[in-house]
């Protein structure tokens, strides 16, 4: 019983001094020097398909992020879920990315799953993600990302 007690204080103990997750913001998934090209100033409404085509499917990511613990702040957009939570989404630098204007590169899109899921009270508001970054493909309906996160947490994003 003794041993229990130690083993139970000594991983509190360790959990307690355990790093924090490490702020990335969107700047971050960009590798160092890479000039990144951005189709949102030329994006209209007019109903070309052209205007709707997801840019730099080769988008560089950013290697190193593999693995850890982040917390990133985004928008959600909506994969997977019901009317009262989502597990699946696509976390995106601004408002309507993937929807209402095309998606921004692979590697400023992250896709999200979050077990049990959390519940979203506004498309409209931004969010911060906590969770395990993996730099890895995932292709979808609406984009194609160059990261993917199981999500541990999720909280209205604070300045």
């Amino acid at each position: 019983m003794r041993f229990i007690s130690l083993l139970l204080i000594s991983m509190l103990s360790i959990s307690a001094h355990a790093n924090p997750p490490k702020e990335i913001f969107w700047e971050d998934l960009i590798p160092k020097g890479h000039v990144q090209i951005s189709n949102q100033d030329a994006a209209s409404h007019d109903g070309n398909d052209q205007n709707w085509v997801q840019p730099n499917l080769d988008a560089p990511v950013v290697k190193s992020l593999d693995g850890q613990s982040v917390s990133l702040p985004g928008f959600v957009v909506p994969l997977e879920g019901d009317s009262q939570v989502i597990s699946e989404f696509l976390l995106v630098p601004y408002f309507g990315a993937c929807i209402h204007v095309p998606p921004p590169p692979p590697n400023q899109i992250v896709h999200v799953k979050i077990k049990g899921g959390v519940p979203i009270e506004s498309l409209y508001d931004a969010i911060t993600v906590t969770g395990v970054i993996k730099v890895e493909t995932w292709q979808g309906d609406l984009a194609q990302t160059g990261y993917t996160m199981q999500a541990v947490g999720v909280a209205p994003f604070e300045l």
